[in-house]
C-alpha cells in the first residue's frame, strides 16, 4: 500500500436526474482535486438515483454509454481516479446495481453488488464477483451498502489483496447519528477482522421516488477505529489520509493480521 488522500462525498441524487446528477460529480470532482485528493468515492446509484421502483428499468443504462463516457471525461480532466454508482443496463436487459471504477488514463472497471437486499429484488440482478480493482500500487475492493453485512464477501477481498473497502451506501430513513451507530456495528467488524481500511458514505436528502437519506460518511482504520467522521445531512467532501504507515503497523503484529491464519477448509 501507499498513502493515499481520499475524498469521500456525501451528496443527493435523484432518480433520472442523471444530467444534474453528473454535473455535481464534476464539481465535487474539481474541488476534491484543488484539495489534492487522489481518489474520489460517492455514494451507491449517485448518477442515476437509487430507487426500488420500476422506473429505474428506464434510468438504467449500458456501460460504455453516455454517462460512462462522461464520468471517463471528467477523471481526464481532474486525474482522479473517480468510484461513481448507477443503474446499470445488462447484456440481457437485466439491471445491477453498479459502481464504476473509473481512471484517469482512461480505464474503467466494474463493481455490480454481489448481495441484493429484500426490497430491491425484483428490480435489480446480483452480480457474481468479488472484484479486486488497483490504483498505483494501491488494490481496494467495493461493496454497496447491503453487501457489508456479509463477512465472507470482506474476506474474500481481503484474501485476495485489498488493502481498502470502499462502501458506497444508499441507505434511507433515520438520522445522520443514528446511521453512524448502525453502521459501527459492522463496519468497524469488517476492517478488523481484515486488517485493512474501510471507507463508507451515504446519500442524503430526497430520491424523489419516495426514499430520504440520512447522508453520513466514516473512514475506519485496519485496527478497527474510526479515522474520520461527518454525522452530516448537508452535501460535502471529507479529505481523509490513509496512511501506508498505519495499514502496515496492523499487518506486521501477528496477533492483529489474522488473515494468514484462517483456515477456510473448515469452514
Amino acid at each position: 500500500m501507499q498513502d493515499l488522500r481520499v475524498a469521500t462525498v456525501i451528496c443527493s441524487a435523484e432518480v433520472g436526474k442523471i444530467r444534474e446528477n453528473l454535473d455535481k460529480v464534476r464539481f465535487f470532482a474539481k474541488t476534491a482535486r484543488n484539495q489534492g485528493a487522489d481518489l474520489i468515492c460517492f455514494p451507491e446509484m449517485n448518477v442515476t438515483g437509487y430507487a426500488n421502483h420500476p422506473d429505474i428499468h428506464t434510468m438504467a443504462e449500458t456501460v460504455p454509454g453516455p454517462a460512462a463516457d462522461e464520468l471517463l471525461a471528467i477523471a481526464g480532466d481532474t486525474r482522479l481516479l473517480i468510484l461513481a454508482g448507477m443503474a446499470e443496463k445488462g447484456a440481457e436487459g437485466n439491471v445491477f446495481a453498479s459502481h464504476l471504477a473509473v481512471y484517469p488514463d482512461g480505464r474503467l472497471e466494474i463493481y455490480r453488488k454481489v448481495h441484493i437486499a429484500p426490497p430491491e429484488k425484483p428490480y435489480y440482478a446480483a452480480g457474481n464477483d468479488a472484484v479486486i480493482f488497483q490504483f498505483h500500487t494501491v488494490r481496494f475492493g467495493i461493496q454497496l451498502c447491503y453487501d457489508a453485512h456479509f463477512p465472507e464477501l470482506s474476506s474474500k477481498m481481503a484474501a485476495n489483496g485489498a488493502e481498502i473497502l470502499f462502501m458506497p451506501h444508499a441507505s434511507p430513513r433515520g438520522m445522520a447519528v443514528e446511521k453512524h451507530k448502525s453502521w459501527l456495528r459492522h463496519l468497524t467488524a469488517r476492517a478488523f477482522d481484515n486488517s485493512l481500511f474501510v471507507v463508507a458514505c451515504n446519500q442524503t436528502g430526497n430520491n424523489g421516488r419516495g426514499l430520504s437519506f440520512p447522508g453520513n460518511a466514516v473512514v475506519i482504520t485496519p485496527a478497527g477505529y474510526v479515522l474520520a467522521k461527518s454525522l452530516s445531512s448537508r452535501e460535502r467532501i471529507m479529505l481523509t489520509e490513509l496512511s501506508a504507515e498505519a495499514f502496515n503497523r496492523v499487518r506486521r503484529n501477528p496477533m492483529h493480521f489474522f488473515l494468514p491464519n484462517r483456515r477456510p477448509e473448515v469452514y
